[in-house]
């Protein structure tokens, strides 16, 4: 494979851990972080959704950044969660991240308004122009309604800032074609998928499974690194019901809360409403989920 990618090859989408009352538990995020690239993580998404963005306030995600910066950011890279469906706080978004230290943040396709593609265009455009900091576009039209276009990628990808993509649509076919077509690191943004996305000559992934089993995808990636393609699908398979009780059961990041509760890396499982955190049966499975895993 290539030399290491800019933006890192192993990352998380980070949660953000929180005390019972719901308040932000900072010394816990800075915690977690460490554990994390301690365990060989190359960067973090900060404020993602599996950080609960939706449900956390400006000063919140400017306090969790702050934090992981300060703890972390000398020795991996920390990518700000800073995309949303209006253009204008996105952009206010990317300046108070560039301000607070990020190397890069991530921008997912506007959600619930459904822009015409024209739209994506010029919201990533002006994201883009807003700061000096790298962007990551996040393409998951399960979430947000709409997918990314061919003609799309082609116009954004000319952008010197526009440097990645984090891929959640579930087509590796369409992958190749844009990874050929636009040269953009391209990134899993699916943990089902992260080594069919390695195979077809992704840059790396961003993660939440990969918080609750960090050597272990360290692992993957390495052996993906070095061709021993063997080794990678051996890890990749003993992942599978980690995968599976972390991604397919309820909300990502209630599941990842609940795995890294259970290993003690954090103290509390609390999510914010809507959110609900894992009852007993959830909790127990993603318990045994990880004892298979080793």
């Amino acid at each position: 494979m290539a030399d290491a990618p800019a933006l890192g090859r192993v990352l998380s989408a980070i949660v953000t851990p929180m005390r019972a009352d719901g308040s932000l538990d900072l010394d816990a995020a800075q915690r977690l972080a460490t554990h994390l690239v301690d365990a060989g993580h190359d960067g973090l998404v900060v404020s993602g959704t599996t950080g609960e963005s939706p449900t956390t306030s400006a000063s919140e995600k400017d306090q969790l950044l702050r934090a992981v910066i300060e703890a972390v950011g000398d020795r991996c890279v920390v990518i700000a969660g800073a995309g949303s469906n209006d253009t204008a706080k996105s952009i206010e978004s990317v300046r108070l991240a560039e301000k607070a230290g990020a190397h890069a943040v991530l921008a997912v396709t506007p959600y619930y308004n459904k822009p015409p593609q024209a739209g994506l265009v010029a919201h990533f455009t002006a994201i883009a122009d807003a700061s000096d900091l790298p962007v990551m576009v996040y393409d998951i039209p399960g979430r947000s309604g709409i997918a990314i276009a061919r003609e799309t990628y082609l116009r954004i990808a000319g952008h010197e800032r526009i440097a990645a993509v984090k891929d959640a649509r579930g087509d590796l076919w369409f992958a190749s074609e844009m990874m050929q077509e636009t040269g953009l690191d391209w990134y899993s943004g699916d943990d089902a998928m992260n080594l069919g996305h390695f195979a077809n000559g992704a840059a790396g992934f961003v993660g939440v499974t990969s918080q609750v089993a960090p050597a272990a995808y360290r692992e993957m990636a390495d052996a993906v690194v070095d061709g021993r393609w063997d080794d990678a699908r051996a890890v990749h398979r003993r992942l599978t019901p980690l995968v599976n009780a972390v991604m397919n059961v309820t909300q990502g990041a209630i599941m990842a809360k609940a795995g890294l509760v259970v290993q003690g890396v954090i103290a509390s499982p609390v999510v914010r409403l809507p959110l609900v955190e894992a009852d007993d049966s959830q909790t127990a499975l993603v318990r045994d989920a990880i004892s298979a895993v080793g």
